[in-house]
């Protein structure tokens, strides 16, 4: 059997998660916003035979207090589009992927930028389906009140299918330009979606020929029950929250165990956790990188992240005491939860659960090239995960160690690639392309 191979995304919207990146010193300060800074790092992630660049996408203004957003880096960010639209000219073979969301766009504008985008490219787009958790997003978009967490996810189903339907509007030999009978398409290789359903109704075609990879992968993050069951069904990659290998395995067999359930492949879904990286030539040096980091977040960010992450208001919770009990609310639950499990696990304070929060409080690699891939061999060979999300800790220096550095240690042991398997963001993933569900048997 061949052996297994990582695939590698980097979260790249923002540039770092870490409140404390834009601080960091050799860092550059405005890279969230500068095309030039962005356009050199995508260069080097395709240079670094990573899958795919990932921009998460936000609606609205982080939701915390001013005193906290005047020191987040993240306050301003390129509109993801636009932005890899135009990356799209400078690359080759990295894949595209953005957020598009389910609760507050319209099925036909994503079905159409999708497949705008993934021509652009040559087949390197990819689609990241969230039902946003942010509630002061609704109030941009006409709205007083965010929907509901369950009512999200059946929203999110059922645009799931329009906008496939959607991009099965053709065939993908409709276009036949026949210059000279005048015949530019064959009308009978179109198909007009026609959809009423509960939450939304779209008529169709899509006024563009098929996708170049049929569909742009279907990606999903968030791993709440809805969540898990969305992923089973739609999703061709997922982006988990990332915790200990045993969480990262009961995680993995959950969603494939689903998938088979519903009479998918679990091979054509690869589980990237995000995996936030430090990479020192030792494992001091990396720690003593990480804590200088971490050293570069102020209070008032660390108490606001932790309370946009738990959906509760954290800034009158005692920084000495523990966590008190945090009641659900309509925010994202796995991610609630993962900080409830942590203060437990780790018995930390609601001041120093804010400032592992404010940094970075998920499933961190610190160390040398070695050790790092050491680990995220033992999360591949260990079904935790068919890859990551990396989460670089400062820009560039930060995604220069992972690219020079433990990207040649995880091609040495022969679990990353050394060139691109093929054009498209599919070929790349190992995923088969769709069949137009009009048009093939």
């Amino acid at each position: 059997m061949a052996q297994r191979q990582l695939k590698l995304g980097a979260f790249m919207r923002p540039i770092s998660i870490h409140t404390g990146a834009w601080r960091y010193p050799g860092a550059w300060p405005d890279a969230n916003f500068n095309f030039g800074h962005i356009k050199t790092l995508i260069r080097k992630l395709e240079a670094g035979k990573f899958d795919a660049f990932f921009m998460a996408d936000h609606l609205a203004v982080l939701n915390m207090p001013v005193n906290a957003l005047k020191r987040s880096h993240t306050v301003t960010s390129f509109e993801p589009f636009t932005l890899l639209s135009a990356l799209s000219a400078v690359t080759e073979g990295i894949g595209l992927i953005a957020t598009g969301s389910t609760t507050f766009d319209e099925p036909y504008h994503v079905a159409r930028r999708f497949a705008s985008l993934d021509h652009l490219s040559g087949g390197r787009a990819g689609w990241n389906i969230v039902t946003t958790s942010n509630p002061d997003a609704a109030l941009n978009f006409g709205l007083d009140d965010h929907m509901e967490h369950a009512e999200r996810y059946k929203r999110a189903r059922e645009f799931y299918d329009v906008v496939t339907g959607l991009w099965d509007s053709f065939a993908d030999d409709a276009f036949v330009r026949d210059v000279e009978s005048g015949l530019f398409f064959d009308p009978s290789k179109m198909h007009t979606l026609d959809h009423n359903g509960k939450y939304l109704k779209v008529r169709g075609p899509l006024n563009i020929a098929r996708p170049v990879q049929g569909w742009p992968v279907i990606v999903q993050a968030g791993a709440s029950e809805d969540g898990k069951q969305l992923a089973a069904e739609t999703a061709e990659a997922v982006f988990t929250g990332g915790g200990s290998l045993a969480d990262g395995q009961k995680l993995y067999a959950d969603i494939k165990g689903r998938m088979e359930k519903v009479g998918r492949d679990p091979e054509h879904l690869k589980i990237l956790p995000g995996a936030f990286v430090v990479v020192g030539d030792s494992v001091d040096e990396a720690k003593e990188k990480r804590a200088l980091l971490d050293s570069r977040v102020h209070y008032d960010s660390a108490i606001a992240s932790l309370s946009v992450v738990l959906g509760t208001d954290a800034s009158g919770f005692d920084p000495d005491g523990p966590l008190p009990d945090i009641p659900e609310t309509n925010a994202s639950k796995s991610g609630r939860q993962r900080m409830v499990d942590l203060a437990r696990r780790d018995k930390l304070t609601v001041g120093q659960l804010a400032q592992r929060v404010g940094g970075y409080g998920g499933l961190s690699f610190v160390g040398t090239a070695k050790t790092i891939a050491d680990q995220m061999e033992e999360w591949l060979v260990g079904r935790g995960s068919d890859g990551f999300n990396i989460m670089f800790p400062f820009l560039p220096a930060g995604l220069d160690d992972f690219v020079d550095k433990v990207v040649p240690e995880l091609q040495q042991r022969g679990i990353f690639r050394k060139e691109y398997e093929g054009p498209t963001l599919r070929e790349n993933l190992g995923l088969p392309r769709p069949k137009n569900r009009f048009f093939e048997a």
